[in-house]
């Protein structure tokens, strides 16, 4: 469905544990029918893996090193070994996916399994991005190693407030015979509790997907082996713990829970526009709100962002691990997301076209809010956006981004118009972001800080001072340090025009990788939204207290 760039992130991973052993493949399947498994994973368009006991009877121990072998497969991207190892070269993770959509079911014997084994690990259970057991044990001395959201059916007591005190869950509430206990801050941190004498599996698999499993995803973001449970497979991608969890709004059926429509669209509209190499503009996913799609919304009262992938990444990928899906349905905003590899030539043109072509199209788009923002490529392309036409864009922010100075031309457009900017990057980043080992912004961010302070008509920085001002170098008008996701700081400066307008801005995440992070597009969205842009006269305007 999405081909290797994206298919180790997108694609939805049920794996099962079973203490049973089955004739032929054909058993097996018809299992998985019966439990309503094969109808869910044909609707997500990802895998089912079946896991029975190696010894045929009973899990044990050894099943432990399959696990972490198993993991390791299917999540470790385009996994190679060098000359010295016959210079093998492995597409599993290719073939099942479950990068960020990775759910596990025990059943019975296969629930107590994964409650001794996996759970207590952090290496394995943190990269799980929901569980449901049904009629498993655990034994006394275990203990669960990581917030997990989680579904318990038959659980004893004491099992149940092992995964309670995992998830520091602190709210209640009862609905249909289950019990939910969550974490008001972090409410994908949950865990489901149901007493059953005769639970019926497939009506718990089907639940637990629906109302458990498809509101949450995981993302590794954290350096290489770090907290990673062995060696065999040491230097593999995405070898790391714990992965982030956060919400997910999962597109089913073209629609998102909240009514955000999704389509993508591969047409020639923009095929005149040609790079080099003859590549063009030609593939792209559009999010929008229910109301726009029918109409229903007012005229030119929905904001619209311009959202752009990354090298080697998925649009789709993209948008849902930078965060901005839920976002999109919480805020009733529109996404316009373009398939922009090995194009980056022709972007300052073709980029600007693509949102007039999305504000002609769909009367309810605001044109005096649209935001672009992308991550590493994608936050050089957004450079190229705002270069091409300054006067479309209310905001721009550039993740990660590499540098781009515009030609003569462009740069003299950039003159012409503010750009409120906001910088982001995170402190293991690529060094044309941030030099991680002096712990400072690099020498092109800061160049670019300086470019943007110049089009803005503000005072460059003279001398960027890293002894006085850490990381930054400067002194900002205003800053702000928050911690993501109850796990890494993040640091803000603003800096203030004449009229106290925080045009130009610095955004950076401790402990993090060059990867995606889905608080990345709530700092996003709550620098932009800040900003409108009059599309007659070009004037940026921004209005502090919007909410």
């Amino acid at each position: 469905m999405y081909g290797g760039r994206a298919a180790a992130r997108i694609n939805t991973n049920l794996v099962v544990f079973v203490e049973r052993a089955f004739e032929n493949k054909d058993a097996a399947q018809r299992y998985l029918k019966e439990l309503g498994l094969i109808q869910i994973i044909d609707e997500a368009l990802g895998s089912v893996v079946l896991v029975t006991p190696a010894n045929g009877k009973t899990f044990g121990a050894a099943d432990q090193k399959n696990y972490y072998a198993l993991q390791t497969a299917m999540f470790a991207q385009k996994a190679t070994e060098g000359p010295g190892r016959g210079g093998a070269a492995y597409s599993d993770a290719e073939y099942f996916g479950g990068f960020s959509y990775y759910y596990v079911i025990g059943i019975d014997g296969g629930a107590t399994f994964v409650n001794n084994y996996v759970a207590n690990t952090l290496d394995y259970v943190s990269r799980i991005a929901g569980m449901l057991l049904i009629n498993g044990k655990m034994e006394h001395n275990r203990r669960v190693a990581s917030h997990v959201p989680v579904y318990l059916v038959n659980a004893p007591d004491s099992v149940a407030e092992r995964y309670k005190q995992a998830n520091q869950v602190s709210a209640y509430e009862s609905a249909r015979g289950v019990e939910t206990h969550y974490d008001p801050v972090l409410p994908a941190k949950r865990v489901l509790l149901a007493q059953d004498p005769n639970p019926e599996p497939a009506r718990y698999i089907r639940d637990a997907y629906y109302n458990l499993f498809v509101k949450a995803l995981r993302v590794g973001v954290v350096q290489q082996g770090l907290n990673s449970a062995s060696t065999p497979y040491q230097g593999y991608s995405m070898d790391q713990a714990p992965y982030s969890l956060f919400p997910r709004n999962a597109i089913i059926n073209g629609a998102t829970e909240d009514r955000i429509l999704v389509s993508f669209t591969s047409e020639e509209r923009f095929s005149d526009v040609k790079a080099p190499n003859g590549e063009y503009l030609q593939t792209w996913a559009e999010y929008l709100p229910e109301e726009v799609v029918k109409g229903t919304a007012p005229a030119g009262t929905v904001p619209l962002v311009l959202a752009l992938h990354g090298g080697g990444d998925d649009p789709r990928q993209f948008v849902e691990e930078i965060g901005l899906l839920p976002l999109a349905g919480a805020e009733r905003f529109a996404i316009v997301a373009p398939e922009h590899q090995n194009i980056a030539g022709i972007l300052p043109d073709v980029l600007p076209r693509l949102v007039r072509y999305m504000l002609k199209t769909y009367p309810a788009l605001d044109p005096s809010r649209v935001y672009v923002t992308g991550y590493s490529m994608g936050g050089a392309a957004t450079l190229r956006a705002i270069y091409g036409d300054p006067s479309l864009f209310a905001a721009a922010i550039p993740m990660a981004a590499a540098g781009y100075s515009g030609t003569a031309e462009q740069a003299a457009k950039m003159k012409q118009y503010r750009m409120p900017i906001l910088f982001m990057a995170s402190a293991y980043d690529l060094p044309g972001a941030f030099d991680a080992a002096n712990g400072v912004i690099s020498g092109a961010y800061q160049k670019q800080i300086n470019l943007f302070l110049g089009f803005n008509g503000m005072k460059p920085i003279e001398s960027f001072d890293f002894k006085t001002y850490p990381i930054s170098g400067f002194k900002a008008d205003r800053m702000t340090r928050v911690k993501l996701n109850g796990e890494y700081l993040n640091h803000s400066w603003y800096l203030h025009d004449s009229g106290g307008v925080p045009m130009v801005a610095l955004n950076i995440t401790e402990e993090l990788v060059h990867a995606l992070y889905p608080a990345y597009g709530e700092i996003a969205w709550h620098f932009a939204k800040h900003f409108s842009r009059d599309p007659k006269t070009g004037t940026i305007r921004y209005r502090p207290h919007v909410k």
